[in-house]
């Protein structure tokens, strides 16, 4: 007989993030799951952006929601559920010392628990994950995400039935977790007619609930068409085909990096030391005010949000035909199409 393969170390992971948080988040969890079977609790939607071999779970099942309520620790049903993970990593709780006691006791002291978020430091947020596991962060740590073969079936079939296959596809996301962070939607909309006027090119917007709610509705996209609410798999594999993808500080735009396409993001009140998306074509506009980046509360009451309304399109746009020219395979569609009268 031979010998039996080697049981694999399981363990358990709680992260609690946002979608961008999360995209920074994993190259950490690439680390964490490497010869290891890892469970991963979270947002649901996330087992779209992660390997097969990872098991994503919702943050909010039973087990994990008795952790906050007094005498868990006591529980049969918790003793079972953790006694299998040899190790616990949590971001989640850390500031709540009922929550890490439970947890404690329940994995048999098994438990790493760190801070959602870096204290007082500006640290890039992939590289502050990374330090968590006691490992070097670097520029060159960047995130992945490997799209699933059902999805990008789907990208391929829209295309085609969207009659794409020879357009120029510019791809703009005008949302985020907060308004505030957001360039105008009128704004996205003249780069949309730039795109359109001078390169003949097709723009798609991705729009989410909070961007109806918003008043970016699809009705407002005279020349683009809107998506609305895609899941995180076809979202990645329509981002995937595109030749240029803007967007704000948002989730989507640590997506569309990670993906590896020419991504360009807008930033404003937020820090992009902390939060620019990692990858090795992405291009970061700002103006650069004086008062920005700012805190969250002076984020939420700031009265003229300069650092994005004085971002005009045409800077944008100027900026956007500076990459194109610097993009060799850009090279004939500017010739084609023009727009240097934005140079």
């Amino acid at each position: 007989m031979g010998t039996p393969a080697p049981i694999a170390e399981k363990i358990l992971i709680l992260f609690p993030g946002a979608l961008g948080d999360f995209v920074c988040f994993l190259p950490a969890l690439e680390t964490l799951a490497r010869g290891r079977e890892a469970d991963l609790f979270a947002r649901t939607e996330y087992a779209d952006l992660v390997p097969p071999s990872i098991k994503t779970r919702s943050q909010e099942c039973y087990e994990i929601s008795r952790l906050f309520v007094p005498g868990s620790e006591r529980e049969d049903r918790l003793k079972h559920f953790f006694a299998p993970y040899s190790r616990i990593y949590s971001w989640m709780g850390s500031g709540q010392p009922d929550f890490v006691r439970h947890l404690t006791l329940l994995s048999g002291g098994k438990l790493k628990v760190y801070p959602f978020r870096p204290s007082g430091s500006r640290i890039h947020m992939t590289d502050y994950f990374i330090s968590c596991l006691g490992e070097k962060g670097s520029s060159e740590a960047a995130p992945r995400i490997s799209i699933r073969s059902d999805a990008l079936v789907w990208s391929h079939r829209f295309w085609q039935q969207s009659h794409l296959q020879e357009k120029r596809v510019l791809v703009l996301s005008p949302g985020s977790g907060a308004r505030e962070k957001n360039w105008p939607v009128e704004f996205y909309l003249e780069v949309a007619e730039w795109w359109e006027r001078h390169f003949r090119g097709k723009s798609l917007v991705v729009l989410g609930p909070a961007e109806e709610e918003r008043g970016a509705s699809g009705d407002r996209w005279r020349c683009a068409a809107a998506l609305r609410d895609l899941d995180l798999a076809r979202l990645a594999a329509l981002i995937s085909r595109c030749d240029l993808y803007l967007g704000n500080d948002s989730g989507v735009t640590h997506m569309a990096a990670a993906l590896g396409v020419e991504t360009v993001a807008l930033y404003g009140p937020t820090d992009p030391v902390q939060w620019a998306p990692r990858g090795q074509r992405v291009r970061i506009i700002t103006r650069n005010i004086e008062c920005s980046p700012c805190l969250y509360s002076v984020m939420k009451s700031c009265p003229h949000r300069r650092c994005l309304t004085a971002l005009t399109p045409g800077h944008v746009i100027r900026e956007l035909v500076k990459l194109l020219e610097r993009t060799k395979d850009s090279a004939d569609l500017l010739d084609k199409g023009g727009g240097r009268d934005y140079s």
